[in-house]
């Protein structure tokens, strides 16, 4: 199996904001502008509202609540109304989905999805930003990959009619368009996965999914545990081979990752360690509890 790292949502130059993490932990992925789109921020629901409304406040209206949107990845099934037949799904294209090809990326692997994140306070009904806290990389949701559909036309294919919304069915002459929908629970060989969904989002923050480094001066200086490092001859995460950009740290591992780039690519082969980390992950974010 390959888990992907795989960075999505709001940030400085998409969105030019952090997502949110709330006053009682709860947090949101913000999916960016898209004026190809056929959904608004205001047709999606969150809480019992409408997300056109938060967006608005946090971007102070750069963003308005009817502005188009990329709704993916599209994990959680309660924030739009649903065709019969909607599984969660996730599109790529370009040299992004060319780097997961080449690197044979296929059914059985795990997206963990990582966004920018900061705190936000509400005063007097409107959210604002909490001054003196920093954003971090936070892993906010992730997809096990059951089937491979490349996109042709706009129109999906016969059975798959409930994606035609799906913003990568308005990409129409991009190389390498593709969608990758998800397994109904996860199936890992060999592993107890209490029935875990193949797909969902984190409604709660906890500090196991923060990635950024505590006190690090960039988001991008992560906090990983020590068995990421990549010793001997294993293969580090993609786009990370520069031995010094990683550095032991006791029983942790810093790693500065690069600036940009969308999927960064971990075998779990070289990195068995990587199974039991993600489904406790999981695990703590359904039941609240590990193994």
């Amino acid at each position: 199996m390959k888990l992907i790292f795989s960075r999505k949502g709001f940030d400085s130059s998409a969105g030019g904001v952090p997502s949110p993490i709330f006053p009682d932990g709860r947090m949101i992925s913000l999916p960016i502008p898209d004026e190809r789109s056929k959904v608004t921020y205001a047709d999606i629901s969150y809480n019992g509202a409408s997300l056109g409304s938060l967006v608005a406040q946090l971007t102070r209206e750069r963003i308005p609540a009817h502005s188009r949107v990329h709704i993916d990845p599209d994990l959680a099934q309660d924030s739009l109304q649903r065709l019969a037949g909607w599984r969660p799904i996730f599109g790529q294209t370009g040299p992004a989905q060319g780097h997961l090809r080449n690197n044979g990326v296929g059914p059985g692997d795990l997206f963990l999805f990582f966004g920018l994140f900061r705190r936000v306070e509400n005063r007097d009904g409107i959210y604002t930003w909490v001054t003196n806290v920093r954003p971090c990389h936070v892993i906010w949701g992730w997809l096990q990959i059951a089937e491979v559909l490349p996109i042709e036309s706009s129109k999906p294919p016969s059975g798959y009619e409930w994606a035609e919304y799906h913003p990568h069915f308005r990409q129409e002459g991009e190389s390498n368009n593709v969608v990758y929908l998800a397994s109904r629970h996860l199936e890992i060989d060999n592993v107890d996965t209490d029935s875990l969904p193949g797909a969902g989002v984190f409604s709660f923050f906890s500090t196991e999914q923060q990635l950024t480094a505590p006190f690090a001066e960039k988001t991008t200086t992560w906090n990983l545990p020590a068995w990421f490092h990549p010793t001997g001859n294993r293969m580090p995460l993609t786009y990370h081979r520069n031995a010094q950009r990683w550095r032991r740290q006791g029983e942790r591992t810093e790693l500065k990752t690069v600036s940009r780039g969308q999927e960064f690519i971990l075998d779990c082969d070289e990195y068995p360690e990587a199974i039991g980390w993600i489904c406790d992950l999981l695990r703590k974010q359904q039941f609240g509890k590990t193994a």
